[in-house]
């Protein structure tokens, strides 16, 4: 049902799926990063946008997601395999003019591609997670802990791939409709692209080891010392995020030296999504250095359903 094309990269002893398009793009590598529990799927909205405006667009199943590789350790998911691999697929595609574009998950590996500059980038696009610094400190405040009460779940064993894959993975589909502001953009035809990618074998404790990988390397990346990104940025922010409140932008701009931010007021934390029309408006201005419109003056042009065939 998912109707991207994929190749099969190889890097750092995975295999990786990924959807490339507008090969040999004037304007560069687009590289698009998806989150939990999506995958380059997620990117359906944005992928032909950016290869009409010039862009050559790869969107990777990352490590653990669709048919790409799913190793089997917590430690095969550590921030450094997974920046491993993206540098790797910078590498592979030949390109020294890139844009690296994060949501979720996705969006945390970018702050730390951008951070370490594991390569250089030209642009950097992040949407609905905060950097790492704004991240620890507020993860302080009880509010935060509450709101990430699922990432303490998921350390337990076994547990928590047995509920979200039970019933059809149904719980993964629920994560899309009864957080969304508008579920009407997460139509059945949708989320069982997600369901049924969940219940691949292995896939689900895959995609959980980011968890907890994360958690066991807790301690060395809150001792970090993390430099100040110089890459241009812009923040992309759905305000109504159930697990991630907008206080943890605050203070963004201390650590990025060219920081662009946006608020998307009714729209959750599925910002490319649920607002696909507005997200993309801003993201292309802002690649075409043009001022980047606010929420309130993109014009809706509603996607025809069902989004499966955009």
């Amino acid at each position: 049902m998912d109707p991207l094309t994929y190749r099969t990269i190889s890097v750092n002893d995975v295999d990786l799926q990924v959807s490339v398009t507008n090969e040999g793009g004037s304007r560069g590598l687009a590289l698009l990063l998806h989150g939990f529990p999506e995958s380059a799927f997620s990117w359906r909205h944005q992928i032909p946008e950016l290869a009409a405006a010039g862009y050559e667009v790869w969107a990777p199943n990352l490590r653990g997601y669709g048919e790409s590789s799913k190793p089997p350790k917590v430690s095969d998911y550590s921030m450094d395999c997974l920046l491993a691999d993206i540098g790797a697929l910078i590498d592979v595609s030949g390109r020294g003019d890139v844009t690296l574009i994060g949501h979720d998950w996705g969006a945390a590996q970018a702050w730390m591609f951008a951070i370490r500059r594991v390569r250089p980038l030209d642009r950097l696009v992040i949407m609905n997670v905060p950097h790492p610094a704004c991240m620890q400190r507020e993860l302080r405040s009880v509010r935060q802990l509450l709101k990430s009460w699922y990432m303490f779940f998921f350390q337990i064993p076994w547990l928590p791939e047995k509920l979200l894959c039970a019933r059809q993975a149904k719980a993964v589909g629920d994560a899309f409709t009864k957080s969304a502001v508008d579920p009407a953009r997460f139509p059945d035809e949708v989320v069982d692209v997600y369901r049924k990618a969940a219940l691949r074998p292995g896939a689900m404790r895959s995609m959980i080891n980011y968890y907890r990988a994360a958690f066991r390397g807790a301690r060395a990346s809150a001792s970090e010392e993390l430099a100040t990104i110089e890459t241009p940025t812009l923040l992309i922010w759905g305000l109504e995020d159930v697990a991630l409140s907008k206080e943890t932008t605050n203070g963004t701009d201390e650590f990025v030296s060219d920081l662009t931010m946006r608020f998307l007021p009714g729209v959750s934390h599925w910002v490319q999504q649920e607002a696909p029309e507005t997200v993309n408006a801003m993201v292309l201005a802002w690649l075409d250095g043009v001022e980047v419109p606010q929420a309130s003056d993109v014009v809706i042009e509603r996607l025809a359903e069902p989004a499966l065939n955009r």
